[in-house]
């Protein structure tokens, strides 16, 4: 059923699918057979990675090589113009670490059809998170969760529902502003008509919060299918604007993908083992596969070299900083705590702002816009076209304004559901326990909040827009 989902979306991608699986698990029976030679292992360790890889350069990186390739030596190599199959960096890092685990004899005694399963699970199939065999299979073995667990069940709904209206009703809402935007940044890049600088920090708020609400809420609705299942999916959110540097905000950032860069590149490359020159080259490969792993584009590599530059200043100034917050620690009565807190907001000042202007990267059509855009947030310019706030419009929210006897014209009502929009998210993010923390009670209100919500966003889905993370 799990395939019959993945081939529904598009049958042309079944057979990548299905092929990587026998390929995979073929080199996984010969790893494991009685007798094999330490270099046959090797051997099958190192065809079935470049095969892995290889898979997804084809289809994802093929077109942008030979491109690069034409404009840096005046060549005319035809370009395949290959579509990306769904899902395919996640399910192939899933099977890489399972081959990895598999040569260090870590995976044993897998059936075929636990294999394909935990490959083509369909609620993290196409978005992850990036679960470990150790972590499925297990669970797939336990005859107690063959059977319905009305707990479990209702659970998962309400997971389901509340990662559904993060997307929906948040991330959509957000996206409408996005793409209204970088449209206007496409056609004019400098000059009149270009985007103010007004635009450009509403552009970046609500591309910050698109992603986090858009993606959190796929992994959200992930966990929730895998709960009504009776099947635990590993986090992978946790509040990740609450971060206080870049080093924090990776550790509660699509953390499956953090393990698995963690596990599985920088720890064989010599992780800290090495010294501190090897622990910021370390650093800097692993941000670069990041980078490179998110798409085909120069601003992809770009925003994981600055998230790796990030992280090695995290690690080159870490002692200082333990010093400063120490002394101010050490300062009794108000004064210190007014210090301390301070230090801290500093510091989620200077990480949010940074984690605004690399996403910008991340979402641009090039690094020239991109460079472009931020070259014109030193020109003042406060005007905003009104097609952007029109995605923040509050039905009705001109009545509520004249009650409370505000100005009360079509702009002011506009300008004041931004405003709170922009303001409930970053509330959202900063207050409130993450979908995976929350305690779901059973109770009249749960059950009324949670229907609402899923009978808001399924009328809503006419107008709702692809996950952002099917994109890579």
């Amino acid at each position: 059923m799990s395939l019959w989902f993945y081939g529904y979306f598009n049958i042309g991608y079944l057979p990548i699918i299905c092929a990587s699986i026998l390929v995979n698990y073929g080199a996984y029976r010969f790893m494991n057979k009685k007798g094999i030679q330490e270099g046959a292992k090797k051997l099958l360790l190192t065809l079935a990675l470049l095969f892995n890889v290889g898979l997804i350069f084809y289809f994802k990186y093929f077109d942008f090589f030979i491109d690069n390739i034409n404009h840096a030596f005046n060549t005319d190599f035809i370009l395949r113009n290959i579509t990306l199959p769904l899902g395919i960096s996640f399910f192939t890092f899933q099977q890489i670490s399972f081959i990895v685990d598999a040569y260090r004899g870590e995976a044993v005694g897998y059936s075929f059809i636990e294999y394909a399963l935990f490959v083509s699970f369909f609620p993290q199939l196409v978005a992850g998170p990036i679960v470990l065999h150790s972590e499925l299979v297990p669970q797939f073995r336990d005859e107690v969760r063959h059977h319905v667990n009305f707990d479990n069940l209702s659970q998962g709904i309400m997971m389901f529902a509340r990662g559904l209206a993060k997307k929906i009703l948040i991330a959509d809402t957000f996206g409408g502003a996005v793409d209204i935007a970088i449209s206007k940044a496409s056609e004019i890049a400098v000059g009149e008509g270009a985007l103010t600088r007004a635009e450009i920090i509403i552009l970046m708020l609500s591309y910050t919060f698109q992603i986090y609400f858009d993606f959190s809420g796929y992994s959200d609705m992930a966990t929730g299918l895998g709960q009504m299942f009776n099947l635990k999916i590993p986090m992978n959110f946790n509040s990740p604007y609450k971060a206080l540097s870049v080093a924090d905000f990776w550790k509660r950032w699509h953390m499956t993908l953090t393990r698995f860069l963690t596990t599985y590149i920088y720890i064989p490359l010599g992780g800290n083992r090495k010294g501190k020159a090897r622990t910021y080259l370390n650093t800097m490969i692993v941000f670069l596969v990041s980078g490179i792993w998110h798409g085909a584009n120069w601003t992809f590599i770009l925003w994981g070299i600055l998230h790796g530059l990030a992280q090695c200043f995290n690690k080159l100034t870490s002692g200082i900083y333990k010093k400063i917050f120490g002394a101010a620690k050490g300062i009794t009565g108000a004064f210190g705590k007014v210090l301390c807190g301070l230090i801290k907001a500093v510091q989620w000042i200077v990480t949010f702002a940074f984690l605004n202007v690399t996403w910008l990267l991340f979402r641009a059509d090039s690094v020239t816009m991109w460079v472009q855009i931020l070259k014109r947030l030193f020109v003042l310019n406060l005007d905003v076209r009104e097609d952007i706030l029109e995605n923040f419009r509050i039905p009705k929210f001109r009545y509520v304004l004249q009650i409370l006897r505000l100005p009360a014209d079509d702009n002011m009502a506009l300008w004041a559901g931004l405003v709170l929009i922009m303001l409930a998210a970053l509330l959202i993010c900063l207050l409130f326990p993450n979908n995976y923390e929350r305690t779901y009670k059973r109770n009249v209100v749960s059950l009324v909040f949670t229907w609402v919500i899923l009978v808001i966003c399924i009328i809503s889905l006419s107008s709702v827009s692809t996950f952002l993370y099917f994109n890579f």
